[in-house]
């Protein structure tokens, strides 16, 4: 017994279990899975739609359910880990990630797959956040530490990057299904492996989940979120769009008089009075409205117009998705000389940049026309991508880090969300609209907004086929015109999202310091001391 409780005590002072590195080991190969299956899917989506029958906004919520669960959660897995034990949590995040994959590679209906992915979502946000507190518990302050986030932080890099490669590969070599059944075996292996080699551990004094909080922002952003995915079926003025806008709204409100009354809120509204932070935390916005919203729809346009596969179509997006692996460490170095307003406005530049070029592709077009375009925009999110981070730490009271940057997350996973949901939404109005435009013999006006749903999801060949012979050729022509304006639509729109989002980091966060600056500021004073 008191050996028991001198190791505990040992272990609260920072001493380190000697298994720490097969702990390393099973923490980012659990999280990997997590971004991996944020980008895995965005190449399975027309053989998702032509298994299923889906129509677009089926395909969007298959995309976003994952989103806005993982979101909504972000804020309060910190808080649950800590009350109720790191590696409980952790193993109950795998769990559920583990089964709803399972569930998912079985779905016969997309309302099953949105549902699955709904709480798999919830699974991927347990991981993360109780993975990092593991780590934090695991690793002693210092280099060590530096080194382990260093190693989760690269793994986390290789799922994001290559996840639409992989996506592709398993899709063309054996079906959608396995993009999600391949997660099965993984965590099998993994609740055994960190049951052995992970030991528990958890606050006594944490504090108390804000379910109310909670609540009312899930409520808000899924109200949102369905208006916007909603809106060109149910028709924009109708009562219930206006209505769930409405219900947004004042969920938004009643969340923030809740948070305002809080005690030890999950959000603190006093850091939103920091112009430095406000302006990082909407940098993290543009970031994941534009570059990480595309992700989804570059694919389409890739299979949709230039007849690519799904490998072929993910081997494609790698020179936009690779630099997020290589440039952090190259933006690691520039935020120890360049002040961080330049750092991260130049790399939200870069990436609006690189989709203004892309702006103007057609069915001509081959896929080298994108390649300046991709290696800008990914350069850009590659250099800035950790600093988002480490600047919205270095703005707060040291007391205040671990909220900042589960907010600064929140607005980026949560703007995700919401751009997937917008892109989605113009890009099948834009598609109906120009249908109804090209006055093709037979096509009525009230079909024009079914047809564009199925066209946006990728089964222009299937919608074809529907169709007399005599009206398939023109419609196919038709079609594919009428999906490359809306594609240029939504370049343009994700182009104004990443400019106008570094023109706000640029005002408002001044001439702060990143963190690694004030380190390297830090070791002279102190040597001298």
């Amino acid at each position: 017994m008191t050996k028991q409780v001198a190791r505990n005590t040992t272990r609260d002072l920072g001493a380190q279990p000697d298994n720490k590195w097969a702990i390393l080991l099973a923490v980012s190969i659990g999280t990997f899975l997590v971004p991996l299956d944020i980008t895995v899917v965005a190449l399975a989506l027309p053989d998702i739609e032509s298994s299923l029958r889906t129509s677009f906004a089926d395909l969007q919520w298959i995309i976003n359910g994952y989103n806005l669960s993982f979101t909504a959660f972000l804020l309060a897995a910190g808080t649950l880990a800590d009350r109720f034990g790191r590696r409980r949590l952790f193993l109950v995040g795998l769990a559920l990630f583990t089964l709803t994959s399972l569930t998912c590679g079985l779905a016969t209906t997309p309302l099953t797959l949105t549902l699955a992915r709904s709480i798999q979502g919830l699974g991927g946000a347990l991981l993360l956040i109780s993975s990092l507190a593991i780590l934090s518990q695991t690793f002693r302050e210092g280099p060590e530490r530096a080194n382990a986030f260093g190693v989760w932080g690269l793994v986390m890099g290789v799922g994001a990057s290559l996840g639409p490669m992989i996506g592709g590969l398993l899709v063309d070599l054996l079906s959608w299904r396995w993009i999600f059944l391949l997660n099965v075996p993984i965590g099998v292996g993994l609740v055994a492996f960190t049951l052995s080699k992970v030991d528990e551990s958890r606050d006594p004094g944490a504090a108390r989940v804000d379910w109310l909080g909670l609540t009312t922002f899930t409520s808000a952003l899924f109200s949102l979120c369905f208006a916007l995915i909603q809106g060109n079926e149910l028709g924009w003025t109708s009562a219930a769009i206006l209505g769930l806008l409405a219900a947004a709204a004042v969920l938004l409100f009643a969340f923030a008089l809740i948070e305002r009354r809080q005690s030890q809120p999950m959000f603190d509204l006093s850091l939103l009075g920091n112009p430095a932070f406000v302006g990082t935390s909407l940098l993290a916005a543009s970031n994941g409205a534009s570059f990480w919203a595309m992700i989804v729809y570059l694919p389409l346009f890739f299979q949709n117009v230039l007849g690519y596969s799904p490998l072929q179509a993910g081997l494609m997006l790698l020179p936009l998705t690779v630099p997020l692996l290589v440039c952090p460490p190259l933006g690691g170095r520039l935020a120890q000389v360049l002040p961080a307003r330049l750092l991260l406005s130049g790399g939200m530049l870069m990436v609006g940049l690189g989709f203004v070029w892309m702006y103007g592709v057609n069915a001509g077009s081959p896929w080298t026309a994108f390649l300046p375009g991709f290696l800008l925009a990914g350069i850009g999110a590659g250099l800035i991508n950790a600093e988002i981070a480490n600047v919205a730490i270095a703005v707060l009271p040291p007391q205040r880090s671990g909220m900042g940057s589960g907010i600064t997350s929140t607005f980026r996973h949560g703007a995700h969300a919401l751009g997937i949901a917008l892109l989605g939404s113009l890009l099948t109005q834009r598609v109906a609209t120009s249908l109804e435009q090209s006055t093709l013999p037979g096509l009525v006006t009230e079909r024009s907004t079914q047809l564009a749903s199925q066209i946006a999801a990728g089964d222009l060949i299937g919608v074809v086929r529907t169709l007399p012979p005599e009206l398939q050729n023109a419609f196919a022509a038709a079609a594919q015109n009428s999906f490359i304006d809306g594609f240029n639509l939504i370049v343009l729109l994700a182009a104004a999202t990443a400019l106008l989002g570094a023109l706000a980091t640029f005002v408002l966060v001044k001439d702060q310091r990143s963190q690694s600056q004030l380190q390297r500021q830090e070791r002279p004073s102190a040597s001298k001391s």
